[in-house]
């Protein structure tokens, strides 16, 4: 297993440095931070997998899920139905973003509008991934760097 996931670092790695277009270069030796909003106060996520090629290098890292990343941290206390914003404060934005709620095992897609979504109605734990992709303009399957963060919250 382990000889499967450094082959598949490797290939994604050369996919990336190969298929790279050098009129689009990201600042940065990494992906950059995402922070939430909740009633005026910033939070922070954790960066998870991720890809980047930047002028200087190209790097893949491979880490656990958003649940186990959030394993022993405190998920962020939020109402029911109160909005949450996402903040990348980097240029250029992302072109392809996802985020998805992990509840019980299963992953749903969440809407967002403006980077923003509305915590659950029910009480509980809920685990998100947010993944973002700098895809290329022209050629739409050609990636530069994806990256996705992990955060939980807990409506009360």
């Amino acid at each position: 297993m382990q000889r499967f996931m450094i082959t598949f670092v490797l290939l994604i790695t050369f996919l990336i440095s190969g298929c790279s277009n050098p009129n689009t270069v990201l600042s940065g030796d990494a992906p950059p931070d995402v922070s939430l909003t909740i009633d005026d106060e910033m939070y922070g996520t954790i960066l998870g997998s991720y890809c980047w090629s930047s002028a200087r290098l190209t790097e893949c890292v491979d880490t656990a899920g958003p649940v186990e990343l959030m394993e022993g941290k405190e998920p962020i206390k939020v109402q029911s139905g109160e909005p949450i914003l996402l903040v990348m404060d980097f240029e250029p934005k992302p072109n392809n973003v996802c985020l998805s709620k992990i509840e019980n095992g299963s992953e749903t897609e969440v809407n967002l509008r403006n980077q923003t979504f509305a915590a659950p109605k029910d009480k509980g734990i809920y685990y998100y991934a947010y993944s973002v992709r700098w895809t290329d303009e022209i050629e739409e399957h050609v990636s530069h760097a994806d990256a996705f963060y992990a955060f939980a919250i807990e409506v009360q």
